[in-house]
């Protein structure tokens, strides 16, 4: 803000007094938000760039337990299938399956 005839400095001249203090006080507050606008700018695109990639990991997740699930779905039918078979059998199998764990276990420790 100028004005004119502030005193002994003649039209559109500054007086040496606190105005041209402030002016420069204005100014240097000025460059101070300024530069906060641009880190503040610069920040906001950090964190829209930021945001684009999570949803993009989001989604490919999200298409990844799609699959898995689908796959989990196939395998718990078939294990219903199997137990609509005979009850012995799938007792065989489990037997088997545990007696194979306990040898494999028995086998590992030993040899440590």
């Amino acid at each position: 803000m100028r004005r004119a005839n502030l005193g002994e400095g003649g039209p559109g001249h500054y007086v040496a007094s606190g105005y041209s203090v402030y002016e420069e006080e204005n100014e240097q507050l000025q460059e101070g938000l300024r530069a906060k606008v641009s880190a503040l700018r610069d920040l906001t695109i950090d964190i829209g760039t930021e945001v684009k990639y999570q949803n993009k990991m989001l989604d490919e997740m999200d298409s990844d337990f799609d699959s898995t699930g689908g796959l989990l779905g196939a395998t718990i039918g078939r294990v219903k299938q199997l137990s609509r078979g005979s009850q012995s059998k799938v007792l065989c199998y489990m037997l088997l399956f545990c007696l194979f764990v306990f040898f494999v276990l028995y086998w590992f420790i030993r040899l440590r």
